[in-house]
């Protein structure tokens, strides 16, 4: 389990992380999503150390980190810090020689997964191989708990869906996962969890599929002209497109949908809203704070 608590950074007049909770269950991948500056990256550093929080704590297991705890750790960082001048090899021998758990087999198969040249230096692979040669040294000592900033930048599509398998088996091997991403497809297909994170708060939360169902849009067409309906109890967003409304209901959807009906509205059904609707709406200047 990832627990992270009251964490807090402040960079002089900025609040780059302002009071962060989240926890992250066994076995879960949990997508952190936000716009650029939302203090997904920031978070990272404060939780393995790599930045001195002002307040908080993340926890991993129970336990702080520390020495032992970071050796089960798995980490890519936005920008992957290799060795320029060493090779793939290089790097891959200088995990053995300094990490207890690595399994050569396991580098072999990623190695192979991500078709990378174990002869070429780290500065002469692409952006892509690059950031697939960080995966490599992340996952190579199969550790139980992974975090992940952008984990398919620069990656093409298949090598996309390599990384998404990846961490699909990992999970289900029972690791834990936070992963963070400009791609909310890649967060679907990837994660069961999400957290969405705004001005350095999180401020929405939970499994995916209870925020979709949780969270409703009644749509109607009119053959007429559209009534007012701002006034619907239930509905926190109206949305007109031609002869057809989009209500977003906060409150019960099928009463929402009964009085669109009673007003004049054809064809009414009730949808879930998309993960990229909720992030949207989270993120925008009226959204949850």
């Amino acid at each position: 389990m990832i627990a992270i608590s009251g964490l807090t950074k402040r960079y002089k007049d900025v609040l780059a992380v302002d009071d962060l909770a989240l926890e992250v269950p066994d076995g879960s991948v949990c997508g952190l999503l936000g716009r650029n500056g939302a203090g997904k990256t920031t978070a990272f550093k404060c939780m393995l150390g790599f930045a001195k929080p002002d307040a908080g704590e993340a926890r991993f297991d129970g336990e702080p980190l520390e020495a032992r705890t970071f050796a089960k750790i798995g980490y890519v960082p936005e920008r992957p810090e290799l060795y320029g001048w060493m090779s793939v090899a290089k790097h891959l021998e200088l995990m053995r020689r300094t990490q207890p758990r690595y399994d050569a087999e396991r580098a072999r198969e990623l190695v192979a997964t991500f078709r990378l040249d174990l002869r070429k230096a780290a500065k002469r692979l692409s952006k892509g191989q690059q950031t697939a040669l960080a995966l490599i040294v992340a996952l190579a000592h199969n550790p139980s708990i992974l975090i992940l900033d952008e984990p398919a930048s620069g990656l093409d599509p298949v090598m996309q869906r390599a990384v998404l398998d990846l961490l699909y088996d990992a999970a289900s091997n029972g690791a834990t996962i936070l992963l963070s991403s400009h791609q909310i497809g890649q967060i679907e297909r990837a994660a069961d969890r999400v957290a969405i994170m705004r001005d350095g708060r999180i401020v929405v939360s939970g499994v995916i599929d209870d925020l979709r169902a949780g969270s409703k849009i009644v749509e109607a067409t009119f053959d007429g002209e559209i009534p007012a309906l701002d006034d619907v109890t239930g509905a926190c967003r109206v949305e007109r497109a031609g002869r057809t409304v989009r209500v977003y209901a906060n409150g019960t959807a099928d009463a929402v949908a009964a009085e669109l009906g009673r007003r004049g509205g054809n064809g009414v059904r009730v949808l879930d809203r998309t993960l990229e609707e909720i992030f949207l709406d989270a993120v925008s200047d009226g959204g949850s704070r």
